[in-house]
């Protein structure tokens, strides 16, 4: 090898016969001429020249081909993926078939086709080249080699149809069906949910080969929707040895050891302030009118950083889960039930360690002073939002329950008005929408959906909340402290364009300005008063909003209208609450107070956890938004035929989205059952227009609908106008006889999807071995058998439907024999030539 690499060294100290390192092969492609970047060339230019050496070089050259900083061209030559045009990029697909290829540093996503979406995966990462360029900027992507296989397992139901099985993924960006070959079946019976490893990758004239390796039950068992979707979103729900030893030393109670060295609030009336359904609080507040006015807050968090020791295998899995996930009566914690039930949760009348935030308020509402400080506490009663509303109302039984903490709860109360005065005056956004929980029977059925009631007890420990997280931010801004700040950008200029064309097309006169402040939107969405397309309003409004996200750089919180904030209040359920702990424990510390589970970021180290917890965070929200599409189809497939009123909540070039008033359920009418014309799409406008009879339906119309069929798998409830004979003007071009010859050919046997979209579950009544022999005489029952010999015609010859199009002997004689009666050869119709014969017949013959 060349003494010139400048990575000598350090291949000397990996490997006894060392070859040059990656980065200077990658220096020496980039000054070559192109005709000098064959391998032979190569070996010759950097002196490789043994053999055992040159193994070893071609092995590093196909590496760094797999990680995509080569790539293998068919003139056989090795070059820079960026100078032969190729690009690094991830696999999006489409439910439709398509899909899209995230390329880094391009401002849209290139476009897949379907052939060549045949031969990769959602998630896969690939090199591609630009196939064509269109107009604003549309580029097809053409896939040359896939770097890096999506490796979560896929969840599928499995099915098994003629002899074959195969398993028909849950994820809808997956459209190809995954073949399980004889002994891969791992137990598997028809219609199960199960989990896939691929063990061959998909190719444009195969699809993928896998094998079972979990079986996770039965499709519709109750339960079932989060499981998959846990699977779905790769989201980590068993705890790893490592964990579960380092958790297995703390007991039930806190240790004396531990308490010594904090600031002693046991005497301090703190309580905990949660929904009926809690099981972790991690927060607890005690208020107090101070004599000079205004008034000190005591906001006392759960001191998470105290058991969990940054690098252990515990803080490890908390990084990897990033936060808690809430489904409908389940919960995946961040931090296993020891910690997060137990020795963390501020449960009532036990001792707990704590970090507080001791916080003072003035009479107009503003945060005037802060400190923080670890410390032990003692919670005096575990309160809900319903009893504390209850109690400001004026509930005697519950003030004489809990005098001790009414007058507490009456301050409390006086200073989230002053709060909220102050909340107010900034222009913090406030979005009031309707928000729906399920009411699961003792089957884990869903009952009935009713909506959630927010009163001043939520909003009163929000502004608390809101005010300790301020106080955090503060501290550390003015530390220079590395953190995890949670920021709200601007909202999108085009966004807000769209939303006040959408204003202006309800006849709303809209004033704001192109980069309005927080408090001018407030003050727009005030002048509305109680339309009854305010909640509409707020959910358009809240789409040209920006997403907030976790990093270390301070931008402020455009929806709070806050300069700083920093989520400091949940650090049993959030990762971010986690790193803003430590790093206020290390200013004190540097402080000279007492801490214990301080730690200093650096920059580098805050950047890559705010990437981590933004991702998570987004990650529930999507798996906790499956599993509630999923329950609303059940819940709806038992109220097909009902009719609700609703409004439109969405405008698409297919069709119509209308949330139902009552379930807060949204549905869609197709616009084929719109009517028998073709209706024009207005994006600006978010409306369909009818081409000939010009009937416009638009964003905000109030509808009656019928809920016609539920696609559970397609996680979809379809709608139809009410009161009207709809039909699908497509469905019906379908069903007309086409002339073609091609009519005389039998039709293809629908895929295991396509039976799926059609609300058929394959196999049920078509079913191959032990299922089809238990099945097959319900498929020709007696009623069919007696209407045909009834007419006195022979059956016709049905579709063929085994993979090969012919029908066993056995299965065509119950056929054209369904009485089961023996035929003598006397009776079997005789095919003859029309001729002198044929036309002496005057009597139809036996069979026909």
């Amino acid at each position: 090898m060349t003494k010139q690499d400048p990575h000598l060294q350090r291949e000397q100290e990996k490997y006894d016969n060392p070859v040059p390192s990656r980065e200077f092969i990658l220096e020496h492609i980039k000054k070559a001429p192109a005709k000098a970047t064959t391998f032979s060339h190569l070996c010759s230019s950097l002196n490789v020249f043994e053999e055992d050496r040159q193994i070893a070089f071609k092995r590093r050259l196909r590496a760094m081909e797999r990680d995509g900083q080569l790539h293998f061209n068919k003139f056989k030559r090795y070059v820079i993926p960026t100078d032969d045009g190729l690009v690094k990029g991830r696999v999006i697909g489409h439910r439709d078939g398509f899909g899209f290829l995230v390329v880094e540093g391009e401002p849209k996503d290139w476009f897949i086709a379907k052939h060549q979406m045949n031969s990769v995966l959602h998630g896969d990462i690939v090199l591609a080249k630009a196939a064509s360029r269109g107009s604003g900027g549309k580029v097809e992507a053409r896939i040359v080699r896939v770097l890096e296989s999506e490796r979560a397992p896929i969840i599928g139901r499995y099915f098994v149809e003629y002899g074959s099985a195969v398993v028909v993924p849950e994820d809808p960006r997956i459209t190809q069906d995954i073949i399980i070959l004889p002994g891969s079946e791992g137990g598997a019976r028809h219609n199960q949910m199960v989990q896939v490893e691929i063990t061959q990758r998909p190719s444009r004239q195969m699809n993928a080969v896998g094998r079972v390796t979990d079986v996770l039950g039965d499709h519709m068992a109750p339960g079932m929707e989060i499981e998959v979707a846990l699977r779905n979103h790769d989201i980590p729900h068993e705890w790893p040895d490592k964990v579960v030893d380092q958790v297995a030393k703390h007991g039930e109670f806190v240790e004396e050891a531990d308490k010594k060295g904090r600031v002693d609030l046991r005497h301090l009336p703190l309580v905990t302030i949660d929904g009926e359904d809690a099981r972790d609080f991690d927060d607890a507040v005690y208020c107090e009118r101070k004599k000079s006015g205004g008034w000190r807050l005591w906001v006392a968090i759960a001191d998470v950083s105290h058991y969990v020791p940054k690098g252990s295998p515990l803080d490890k899995e908390a990084i990897e889960r990033g936060n808690s996930v809430y489904f409908p009566e389940q919960v995946i914690p961040m931090l296993p039930k020891v910690l997060s039930n137990g020795l963390c949760s501020l449960n009532p009348k036990v001792d707990r360690l704590c970090m507080v935030a001791e916080i003072t308020v003035s009479e107009a509402g503003n945060l005037s002073g802060y400190r923080f400080y670890e410390a032990v506490m003692n919670s005096h009663a575990r309160l809900t939002y319903t009893k504390v509303h209850s109690i400001l109302q004026g509930d005697e039984v519950l003030r004489e329950q809990y005098a001790e903490q009414v007058p507490h709860l009456t301050d409390l109360h006086q200073m989230y008005m002053a709060l909220k005065s102050s909340r107010q005056q900034r222009g913090a956004i406030e979005f009031e929408t309707v928000e729906t929980r399920f009411v699961f029977n003792a089957h884990r059925k869903i009952e009935s959906i009713v909506p959630v009631v927010r009163n001043d007890a939520h909003k009163l420990i929000e502004e608390c909340m809101i005010l300790a997280n301020v106080a955090a931010a503060k501290l550390l801004e003015k530390h220079e402290a590395p953190a995890l700040y949670r920021v709200h950008d601007e909202p999108d200029q085009e966004k807000l364009s769209h939303f006040r064309q959408f204003l202006n097309d309800l006849g709303i006169e809209s004033n704001l300005a192109n980069d309005p402040s927080p408090l001018e939107l407030t003050e727009a969405l005030a002048q509305l008063g109680e339309r009854p397309e305010q909640e509409l309003i707020q959910t358009m409004l809240l789409r040209s909003m920006k997403q907030a996200v976790y990093q270390p750089d301070n931008i402020g919180h455009y929806g709070l209208a806050l300069k700083a904030y920093a989520h400091f209040t949940s650090p049993i359920r959030r990762y971010p609450d986690l790193v803003v702990h430590r790093a206020i424990k290390a200013i004190l510390a540097s402080q000279g107070q007492q801490t214990s589970g301080e730690y200093a970021y650096e920059n580098d180290e805050a950047d890559q956890l705010g990437e981590q917890c933004s991702m998570t965070e987004r990650r529930a929200d999507d798996a906790t938004r499956e599993v509630a599409d999923w329950l609303k189809c059940e819940f709806m497939q038992d109220h097909v035929g009902s009719e609700f009123s609703g409004v439109v909540s969405s405008v698409t070039n297919f069709g119509l989205f209308v949330r139902l008033d009552e379930l807060q359920i949204d549905g869609m009418i197709h616009v084929s059952t719109l009517g028998n014309e073709f209706f024009h799409f207005d994006g600006a406008k978010h409306c369909l227009v009818g081409e000939h009879s010009h009937q416009v339906y638009r964003l905000g119309d109030k509808l009656q609908v019928q809920v016609s069929s539920v696609s559970l798998d397609e996680r979809r409830i379809n709608l139809v106008l009410a009161g009207e004979l709809v039909q699908d003007r497509y469905a019906r071009r379908r069903a007309k006889p086409s002339t073609s010859r091609s009519t005389d050919k039998p039709s293809r046997k629908p895929s295991v999807r396509e039976q799926l979209k059609a609300g058929k579950i394959p196999g049920k009544s078509t079913k191959s071995g032990e299922q089809a022999s238990e099945t097959r005489g319900e498929s020709h029952d007696g009623k069919h058998s007696s209407k045909r010999n009834e007419q006195g015609k022979k059956p016709k010859k049905g579709k063929k439907t085994t993979p090969k199009g012919k029908l066993k002997k056995a299965k065509k004689a119950a056929l054209d024999n369904p009485t089961g009666a023996k035929k003598s050869k006397k009776t079997k119709a005789k095919k003859t030539r029309p001729g002198k014969n044929a036309r002496k017949r005057t009597k139809p013959s036996a069979g026909e």
